[in-house]
């Protein structure tokens, strides 16, 4: 994006880069995504870990998982959820290298 001639974005193109951004938009999702991009955990795990209740950190994943974020696979009655986006995860590298330049 740096010289030449630039194309307007599409208003299609624009409101799906938004809508990504919305899922970023929130730090319990993003919490989420910091621990699945250090590998995959069972929701009990991830609730758990960020101390909230497994309801509030399965809903947040059917959120992730409706944007296509991060994916599951289910092993017997417990779910598995990982990272399905890798270009996501590197915009939450860049937002955290960011707050480490200020």
């Amino acid at each position: 994006m740096t010289g030449g001639d630039f194309a307007p974005l599409s208003w299609d193109a624009a409101e799906r880069v938004a809508h990504t951004f919305k899922a970023l938009a929130d730090p319990t999702r993003i919490r989420i995504l910091h621990l699945l991009a250090q590998g995959e955990r069972s929701v009990t795990e991830l609730a758990e870990a960020l101390e909230l209740s497994q309801s509030a950190v399965s809903h947040q994943l059917a959120f992730l998982r409706s944007m296509r974020l991060v994916r599951y696979r289910r092993q017997g009655k417990s779910l598995f959820y990982s990272c399905d986006d890798d270009h996501v995860l590197t915009l939450l590298v860049q937002g955290l290298a960011h707050l480490a330049h200020d």
